[in-house]
């Protein structure tokens, strides 16, 4: 096993031990109530709480056996945040944390600092198992960890106190085995997208599709999918006719979609499902399915196309409206409605 000494960069980040000097800039963004509010800490976090929390861990030069260590991360000399870290005796188990400055979230700062974090525990240091905990209520950080390769691997109810009530935990963990072949995954847009039957000799692989834990509020599993599919809902007194078909990139199987299709007591097609696997998002995937989708309907004569979805942090709402759906003002069992004219 390797050492770890800071500081250590990447592309735009450096992460470095605590000064004195960063106390006023720590106090000041672990006091903001939106940092504080999934945390373990209460608000106001006082200048001088901070110089003793700096002090404290003055003796350590990076990651430590039995003992938590915060590393500051900065940007272009600026402390906007940091990061935690915890090895346990043996130095092979990780626990993690981390916080950022609001002025500087949504560039990426806090994946690029966890993920340069990740590369030299388990690159350098040799750790076998990196764990994180999390308020379910906190989507942006369960999503950081989803993007980072880690699985939910359980969540631990009424566990933890915040604010003076009990919430749920969620625990997730990443091994350096995951990791290196979460970051060989294929990332590339494909070439190839087209719909594909689902039969006999695939549907297996069809059901093992899976979203991130995160996105499950928003997303049906395949599970509940292919029981739509046998036991379709009955809508304005009439059973719904659904088409499916499962979605494939460059070969693999990637997604799944269906609609229930138009019929005389539904006039309008609506899009039921559009599952893309959690292995092969964020390569346009979901974007081209649509089109493909759009451009069968306009060759069947079709005029409109339904969706509705659940709002929330984390949701599908900004794709569907980036591609021209438009609310229909009406909202039924919490989901909004919205149409794209063909």
């Amino acid at each position: 096993m390797g050492e770890l000494v800071l500081p250590v960069d990447s592309a735009r980040l450096r992460l470095r031990r605590f000064t004195p000097a960063d106390a006023l800039a720590f106090a000041a963004y672990r006091s903001d109530p939106a940092v504080a509010r999934f945390q373990g800490w209460s608000t106001p976090f006082e200048p001088d709480a901070a110089s003793r929390f700096i002090a404290a861990q003055a003796d350590l030069a990076g990651p430590t056996r039995g003992r938590w260590v915060q590393i500051a991360v900065e940007h272009a000399g600026e402390l906007i945040g940091d990061v935690a870290v915890r090895l346990d005796d043996d130095g092979r188990l990780a626990t993690i944390g981390y916080t950022l400055a609001p002025a500087h979230q949504g560039r990426g700062f806090a994946r690029e600092a966890v993920a340069c974090l990740l590369d030299h525990l388990l690159d350098t240091l040799g750790v076998h198992r990196v764990e994180a905990s999390l308020d379910p209520r906190n989507v942006a950080s369960a999503r950081l960890l989803e993007r980072l390769g880690f699985d939910h691997e359980g969540t631990f109810l009424s566990a933890v106190v915040a604010d003076g009530e009990w919430t749920d935990d969620d625990h997730y963990a990443l091994t350096a085995d995951r990791r290196r072949t979460w970051n060989e995954r294929q990332r590339a847009r494909p070439d190839d997208v087209r719909f594909v039957e689902v039969t006999a000799g695939n549907r297996q692989q069809v059901l093992r599709l899976e979203i991130h834990h995160s996105q499950q509020r928003f997303v049906a599993p395949m599970a509940q999918s292919f029981a739509d599919a046998l036991v379709p809902d009955v809508v304005d007194g009439e059973p719904v006719v659904p088409w499916f078909r499962a979605i494939e990139a460059d070969s693999s199987l990637a997604g799944f979609v269906m609609i229930a299709a138009r019929t005389e007591a539904h006039p309008e097609a609506y899009l039921w499902r559009l599952l893309v696997d959690r292995w092969h998002q964020r390569r346009g995937i979901g974007e081209r399915a649509l089109e493909l989708l759009v451009e069968q309907l306009r060759a069947d004569g079709h005029e409109t196309l339904l969706v509705s979805w659940h709002p929330g942090a984390g949701g599908p709402e900004p794709f569907y409206l980036d591609r021209g759906f438009v609310p229909t003002g009406i909202v039924e069992d919490g989901e909004i409605e919205a149409r794209l004219r063909l």
